[in-house]
């Protein structure tokens, strides 16, 4: 069964699949319902009409006209009295990712924060986790952060502490990366003493995988041009597979991740050599 455009892994069982907290609170704004439908579809597959109104607790109108502008917009298929996923490999846009597992996320930033050195230099690619380590890495300073994406480049310009490096490319709208050959030659002239990349899914026997080819293509220069290499990942990424390969675990030191991994997951991680950190 498909689930959130990726495959669950017939190897490693799956854990960390909660559904997403749906309640509804009078101050929810149409950005938000919007947010809460796209990660229920996705999680479920499908929904209706009346399942959203009860999860959302607003009318039928309002849920049939917020599916309306997601099918317009590509996120999702507007079907008779509901809605199914968009496509095979659907990727939420990151404004609609940015409040999931944001608690979790935070503690895998402060976890991932401790790996850093005085005075580093520091490869961040793009995603919600490597955002909440940017904004940690922001408050301390007194490092070089090397990025390919817009809104990390943003909330780190303002910080004069740090030294911004950002690599130029193809934008990705759903992502807020740069990608492509441009930031991949950029990327080759320079050596960081950690990398940090952002996945869509992980395996033992697949490895890091994420949803666009050119950003797997990307994430694999970050790689090439560090001295330790770091994937952060809540644990609801682990046991799934997405479109595009990054690389193998014998390519990564280390996985910061939260304590929804399971013990079995972690001794198959850790067998292809990675050093697993719960947070």
């Amino acid at each position: 069964m498909r689930i959130n455009g990726s495959y669950p892994s017939t190897a490693e069982p799956r854990c960390g699949e909660g559904s997403p907290d749906l309640t509804y609170t009078p101050s929810m704004l149409k950005a938000d319902r919007a947010a809460r439908i796209l990660s229920h579809i996705a999680e479920a597959g499908s929904a209706d009409v009346h399942a959203l109104s009860e999860l959302l607790g607003v009318s039928g109108a309002t849920v049939r006209r917020d599916l309306q502008e997601l099918h317009d917009q590509g996120l999702l298929h507007r079907t008779r009295g509901g809605a199914v996923t968009g496509a095979v490999n659907l990727e939420l846009p990151l404004r609609h990712r940015s409040e999931k597992r944001q608690e979790e996320k935070r503690r895998i930033a402060r976890a991932a924060a401790e790996l850093v050195p005085e005075g580093a230099v520091v490869g961040l690619t793009g995603g919600t986790t490597t955002t909440e380590l940017a904004r940690v890495l922001g408050e301390r300073g007194g490092i070089t952060v090397v990025t390919n994406a817009v809104n990390i480049a943003a909330e780190l310009i303002v910080r004069p502490e740090i030294r911004l490096i950002v690599i130029g490319g193809i934008a990705r709208p759903v992502s807020y990366e740069l990608v492509g050959p441009a930031a991949d030659r950029m990327l080759s002239q320079y050596h960081f003493d950690l990398a940090f990349i952002g996945v869509d899914g992980l395996t033992a026997h697949e490895g890091c995988t994420t949803h666009d080819e050119m950003e797997a293509q990307t994430d694999r220069a970050f790689l090439r041009s560090s001295a330790r290499s770091v994937v952060l990942a809540d644990s609801t990424k682990v046991g799934r597979v997405t479109f595009a390969s990054i690389c193998p675990l014998a390519d990564v030191h280390d996985l910061v991740t939260d304590d929804g991994l399971t013990d079995a997951q972690e001794r198959a991680i850790q067998e292809c050599g990675v050093q697993v950190r719960r947070a």
